[in-house]
């Protein structure tokens, strides 16, 4: 199976995982792009979902209140502390383009009543991880600061030349407090925008043994084994990452080959 995937620009909301569709069963994600004073409607259905603001503002109506100007950034280059809002299931709402807008739709089913959230900068939390040359700077947006049961969602910006998430890791076993079951997928961004990563998704057993040339609005899935990134040099590197499992949060373990890279 091909865990790779592609946004191809289109106007309104673009399913780009759906369960049943593609390789995971716990998570979705789409694009919403719109031009100004453009709307969609969208429907949660059974699934809680974050909306993260990766270009340009709007304005949210849902029943029973609306969210007033939400974003702050042209592109996820100009500012890494996204802003975003939270919609429980069983939830309408109408989205309305200020000025060009791009926002990366997340969604897990939940049986859970949970309330609408707006989430703006000083909201998200950024952390540098790692260290030259597996340097990264992370942002939290979507986690249990957040009226999210399920749901975990961040933005990483890798360290030109550097890799992310190393050493490789995975969370594909129910092993707590250790490592947890939970599905993911990497959304990736450049600039320049010709620029690409490389990202490697393999198994122990050698079941899958990947490694992705991403580009510019292209995805991978994660529904099982371990998975690093590596950036190109010259390029700044951005991938949104998003999770659902059993746990919210992260409980992973490192492939033990090279967990001795600390």
């Amino acid at each position: 199976m091909n865990f790779k995937k592609a946004y191809k620009p289109a106007k309104g909301y673009t399913p780009i995982c759906k369960i049943g569709e593609c390789s995971l069963k716990r998570l979705e994600f789409g694009i919403i792009e719109l031009d100004a004073e453009e709307s969609v409607d969208f429907n949660t259905e059974d699934k809680e979902t974050a909306f993260i603001i990766l270009e340009g503002h709007c304005d949210v109506k849902y029943a029973g209140g609306e969210f007033k100007n939400v974003g702050n950034r042209k592109s996820v280059f100009e500012n890494r502390r996204a802003e975003s809002f939270y919609m429980p299931r069983d939830m309408k709402l109408c989205v309305r383009a200020l000025d060009h807008l791009k926002i990366a739709v997340c969604a897990t089913p939940i049986t859970e009543a949970t309330e609408p959230q707006v989430l703006r900068e000083e909201h998200t939390a950024t952390k540098l991880l790692g260290r030259v040359p597996f340097e990264r700077e992370t942002s939290f947006i979507i986690d249990g600061n957040s009226n999210a049961k399920i749901l975990t969602v961040g933005e990483a910006y890798t360290t030109e030349g550097n890799w992310a998430g190393f050493p490789p890791h995975k969370h594909d076993e129910d092993n707590m407090p250790t490592e947890c079951i939970a599905e993911e997928i990497y959304y990736f961004l450049f600039e320049p925008k010709q620029g690409f990563a490389v990202q490697c998704l393999y198994t122990s057993d050698g079941e899958i043994d990947e490694a992705y040339r991403v580009k510019n609005d292209e995805l991978v899935e994660f529904p099982y084994g371990y998975h690093s990134t590596v950036s190109t040099p010259g390029y700044k590197t951005y991938f949104l990452w998003l999770m659902a499992g059993d746990h919210q949060g992260f409980n992973r373990s490192n492939d033990p080959e090279h967990d001795w890279i600390k």
